[in-house]
């Protein structure tokens, strides 16, 4: 099982950036048919409401998505016994044990989960690890409904409070937060599948075809905004009915005691991510918006493969963590960061030598800002060489770690866009984002090396 531990990483993170690819590709694809079809000012107006949309979805999550992931993949045994049809008709716990531990040890997927059976209740990262007896799938809430009551209805109360000022937005935004979320909870074991076809497949290339569609028929922008949000209803859909049957049960406040300090932590960060164009449309006006927009497009390259690397070895981090291997979880962290390097360092390092000639592809203006160009591909090189740090700082259940970390990043972050946007626009908001960039890579890259020393 050891020697197969790497490999199935490096299969599922192969698999997080297939799907990373197809989503990348689609967002670009989208962003060069709004700049090649609208003008920079309408183009601009487009950009910002949906990082509105983005921000606020990333807000509205609570990071529930790896609460969902944290806890099922520490508790695959709670799913196995809540399978079970004869829970309730068996003569003591001693045979409950057996049952149990000789359904798990027949189970490739979960050998590594039988080791829970004969051992105690014991605390890593700050969560507990339940024994999978009857009391771990009686006590508490299914894991969803606690999981997904409140991100629900935050979303539905931001769309009733948008509805006045972006009605088309607060008609998908519901469907955008929880999609997300859905899709998540299917990495909870591992898979893969799931997150490759739809977040992977379904969802970007809904989006390119319905964004496509509706500029073809010379639709207004609210509509844009409409084709852009409707591909997160089928994703909700399927993500629900996979899910079905999810047998994890927890208290509510062992869950959001784990999630909320990282709640916050996500919120801030999906304002770090987003605030910028949104700074810049307010201080500079839309069309410098659509610049910064479109020279800056090219870091979702290297933040979707993050992504896919992550998606692939967060549940096995989590695993190392509650088994006591951090120079494991810290071997995974490495070759993720080499594979990371190895893909993106050569894009890159093309895209700063050749940053004007791209940038004429999104349409006449657009290469002015080639220095913006320069700056992200610089900033993101160094993000590359960091790794997903973050997230095995969150793995090994260092939630407020996380948190100062991206509250860090976002102050440097606003403090330079507000000194600098207002005299250079969109080149000063790339200054900005690279020195937040910096801070939230960096910090949490030294903690690491702190935690698995």
């Amino acid at each position: 099982m050891a020697r197969r531990d790497p490999f199935m990483a490096r299969l599922r993170s192969v698999a997080g950036l297939a799907g990373a690819g197809t989503s990348a590709a689609a967002q670009f694809a989208v962003t060069l048919l709004i700049t090649r079809t609208l003008p920079p000012a309408e183009a601009g107006a487009f950009f910002t409401t949906t990082a509105l949309g983005l921000m606020l979805a990333g807000v509205l999550r609570l990071d529930t998505g790896n609460g969902l992931i944290y806890f099922r993949a520490r508790r695959p045994c709670e799913e196995l016994i809540s399978e079970r049809p004869t829970t309730r008709h068996r003569a003591g716990d001693r045979d409950q044990h057996a049952a149990v531990a000789d359904r798990i040890e027949t189970s490739g997927a979960h050998r590594a989960a039988a080791q829970a059976l004969v051992t105690v209740r014991r605390t890593t990262g700050g969560v507990p690890v339940a024994p999978p007896d009857e009391q771990a799938t009686t006590d508490g809430r299914p894991l969803l409904v606690v999981a997904l009551l409140p991100v629900v209805a935050g979303a539905l109360l931001a769309s009733v409070v948008l509805t006045g000022a972006e009605p088309a937005l607060a008609l998908v935004l519901p469907f955008v937060v929880v999609a997300d979320v859905l899709v998540a909870a299917t990495r909870g074991t591992g898979a893969m599948r799931e997150t490759l076809l739809l977040s992977g497949l379904v969802q970007p290339a809904g989006q390119l075809l319905l964004v496509g569609g509706a500029l073809a028929a010379g639709l207004s922008a609210p509509w844009l905004v409409v084709a852009w949000g409707v591909p997160a209803v089928p994703v909700v859909v399927l993500a629900a009915l996979r899910l079905r049957g999810v047998g994890t049960r927890v208290t509510w406040r062992e869950f959001w005691s784990h999630t909320s300090p990282r709640s916050l932590a996500a919120a801030l960060q999906a304002v770090f991510q987003r605030l910028d164009v949104v700074i810049v449309a307010l201080l500079a006006g839309p069309a410098e918006a659509a610049f910064y927009v479109a020279a800056t497009r090219f870091k979702v390259v290297g933040q979707l493969v993050g992504q896919g690397l992550a998606q692939g070895v967060q549940a096995e981090l989590v695993r190392k963590f509650a088994q006591g291997e951090p120079r494991a979880a810290r071997a995974l962290h490495r070759r993720a960061a080499r594979t990371q390097m190895a893909l993106t360092w050569p894009f890159w390092i093309g895209y700063a030598l050749f940053a004007p000639q791209i940038l004429q592809v999104f349409g006449d203006g657009y290469a002015h800002a080639a220095d913006v160009a320069v700056v992200l591909a610089v900033t993101m090189m160094v993000a590359a060489a960091c790794g997903m740090a973050d997230v095995v700082v969150i793995a090994s259940g260092r939630t407020r770690a996380s948190l100062g970390n991206v509250a860090a990043a976002l102050a440097v972050t606003v403090g330079l866009d507000l000194l600098l946007v207002p005299a250079y626009g969109a080149f000063g908001a790339a200054l900005g984002w690279a020195g937040g960039m910096l801070v939230k890579n960096l910090l949490p890259l030294a903690q690491v090396a702190r935690a698995t020393a």
